[in-house]
């Protein structure tokens, strides 16, 4: 039951994993390079770095659940834990994604603030 329970876990992960992460790479770009003003290559940069983190993330996560999975004997324990574990994973994930999205805010702000200085120091 383990190893069925291991190939539909893995299979739901790695759809979630994929699909969103190029989800939120494709339209995380257009987000970013309006919060950057246009820094194309900081985009880029930025964009890159946070998929990656994303796969790594869920890459570990995934390996520390089947490490840690308790066996299961009934089909009811199977979909009861696939369920939980993908929950978790998904939860973790909408945290993450809400604290990129402060960060980059801040960045944004803070980027703002630097072009405002820099111009009132040329003029």
């Amino acid at each position: 039951m383990n190893t069925l329970s291991y190939i539909i876990y893995l299979l739901l992960t790695w759809f979630i994993t994929v699909h969103v992460g190029l989800i939120f790479y494709r339209n995380g770009k257009g987000y970013i390079l309006n919060l950057l003003h246009g820094e194309e290559k900081l985009t880029l940069f930025i964009n890159r770095t946070l998929l990656t983190g994303y796969y790594l993330l869920n890459l570990g996560y995934v390996t520390i659940t089947i490490r840690f999975w308790k066996p299961v004997h009934t089909w009811t324990e199977v979909v009861s834990s696939i369920c939980t574990m993908t929950g978790k994973i998904m939860c973790i994930l909408a945290i993450i994604h809400f604290c990129n999205m402060a960060i980059l805010l801040f960045i944004s702000h803070r980027h703002e603030n630097t072009n405002t200085n820099n111009k009132n120091i040329i003029l």
